[in-house]
């Protein structure tokens, strides 16, 4: 069972996002929380349970930005294995205990090509997971793994943009752990409900990282408030649709822009 919808490489879509309409070109900090809450069995008749908080600096300028992601991670279970903040291991049906500590750190950067009429823009990406989450304690492998992909945003009106990541991720293997590279996929809508809300739907899905484990696919929802030019808040929920994902999960957030 590979699971947990997003924790860490997903939270993209439904951070803060700038839609192509917002094409400032001047340069930013934005500094923001992302606290998360998400429990299911993945298919495993054992029920684990993962509170994910990270910290994230994004800087931007022009069409460039660079992001690094800093999260705490704590895992009540009998013996699950995270990685990244996704589950790839159940564990053996053991003590249920509860680990917590330093997560992965991440690190991604984009850069966005404009597109033209109905062309998207489209933004290149790199992610590095750093094996910095405890390998003793199941939160992580303890192994780099590198994604590479491509980004899409379209502007069908001043209110309505779709959007669609596809990446590939090569995984690093730990000392008796066979891990594959997969291949992630998001894709969704961004909807402007005002001059400071949105609303986001979206549909994730990773393929899994051990054979015979189901892929994860979950639908999120989210809705982003701006309480002033530069300041706001995140709301979203998470369904999993499939046994390498959590039942449910939520989260909340916030940021500030400088």
């Amino acid at each position: 069972m590979h699971t947990n919808s997003r924790l860490a490489a997903a939270l993209f879509a439904f951070g803060i996002v700038a839609p192509a309409w917002a094409a400032d070109q001047a340069s930013s900090v934005t500094l923001g929380i992302q606290p998360s809450y998400f429990t299911g069995d993945y298919g495993s008749g054992t029920t684990t349970k993962i509170a994910y908080v990270p910290l994230y600096a994004k800087y931007k300028t022009g069409n460039l930005s660079l992001k690094l992601t800093l999260p705490y991670l704590s895992v009540q279970s009998s013996g699950a294995l995270v990685s990244g903040g996704t589950v790839i291991d159940t564990g053996g049906g053991g003590a249920v205990t509860r680990k917590s500590g330093l997560g992965d750190v991440w690190a991604e950067g984009r850069y966005r090509f404009r597109g033209k009429g109905a062309a998207p823009d489209v933004s290149p990406y790199l992610k590095i997971k750093f094996g910095t989450a405890s390998r003793a304690d199941g939160l992580g492998t303890g192994k780099l793994d590198y994604e590479a992909g491509l980004g899409f945003e379209w502007v069908v009106s001043r209110t309505v943009f779709p959007v669609l990541d596809i990446g590939y991720r090569v995984v690093g293997s730990p000392p008796g752990l066979d891990l594959r590279n997969t291949v992630t996929y998001d894709a969704g809508v961004i909807y402007r409900a005002g001059d400071h809300d949105f609303l986001s739907g979206l549909y994730s899905g990773r393929q899994a990282s051990r054979a015979g484990f189901a892929d994860a696919a979950d639908l999120l929802v989210a809705w982003n408030h701006e309480t002033r030019p530069g300041t706001g808040f995140q709301l979203y929920l998470d369904k999993g649709l499939s046994n390498g994902s959590p039942q449910y999960g939520a989260g909340i957030g916030a940021y500030v822009r400088y």
